[in-house]
């Protein structure tokens, strides 16, 4: 998998790309991802890629030629352009597999006050990671392909990627290591028994009851 993030702040991935699990991911040659400053592609003297809104209002919106461009330059065939947005669809786990399956993503940060409306033409798809509103998408972007990459092919476990929450639209059970006794704190029986089938059983219950507990709208 190829990934492409067009964004004004690229030194904000430096520690994403470069530590734990991502960064194994691209030693790995699973994926590559590349950082384009959307400034690079700006057609005036001063590098400037936004300006005030029409009509009004407080804050500065990004320009759509150097978006424009980036696009155009960055995008084959096989490429699925997303743009972060608050008003995108709800990122979640499904979605999060649908997009390990593509061959390249090329992610949009917006920033400022938002983006021209024109520029929501060159996406395939909107994303929100949630009902909240961040300084920019950058942080959005590296959600997204954060949780993308860990579903490709040998990243991580498939053990692992299984039993995780949301995988069965239920939350992760309770997981325990050594001591098997810290500070009066015990470690469920069961647990230690060995044996696998009751544990299987314990830990389903437990999904249920804290799904329940929780987040009931995930029963509906």
């Amino acid at each position: 998998m190829k990934i492409d993030i067009l964004t004004l702040f690229p030194n904000m991935f430096d520690g994403f790309l470069n530590e734990s699990i991502i960064k194994r991911a691209i030693d790995k040659g699973k994926v590559e991802v590349n950082i384009y400053n959307i400034r690079d592609y700006s057609k005036d003297a001063h590098k400037k890629v936004d300006d005030y809104q029409f009509g009004g209002g407080s804050g500065m919106v990004l320009m759509p030629q150097p978006i424009f461009d980036a696009v155009e330059d960055l995008k084959k065939d096989d490429t699925f352009v997303i743009l972060m947005s608050p008003q995108g669809e709800p990122f979640k786990q499904k979605l999060a597999h649908d997009l390990s399956f593509k061959k390249h993503l090329l992610i949009i940060c917006g920033h400022y006050e938002g983006f021209d409306e024109r520029i929501r033409t060159l996406a395939d798809m909107e994303i929100s990671i949630g009902d909240y509103i961040l300084t920019g998408g950058e942080l959005a972007s590296m959600v997204v392909s954060d949780s993308v990459i860990r579903l490709i092919d040998d990243v991580i476990t498939k053990e692992s990627s299984e039993n995780e929450s949301f995988e069965t639209n239920l939350l992760d059970y309770p997981v325990y290591t050594k001591p098997v006794d810290f500070r009066g704190l015990k470690v469920p029986e069961v647990l230690l028994s060995g044996h696998h089938e009751n544990i299987r059983k314990w830990r389903l219950e437990q999904q249920i009851k804290r799904t329940k507990e929780r987040r009931p709208d995930l029963f509906q």
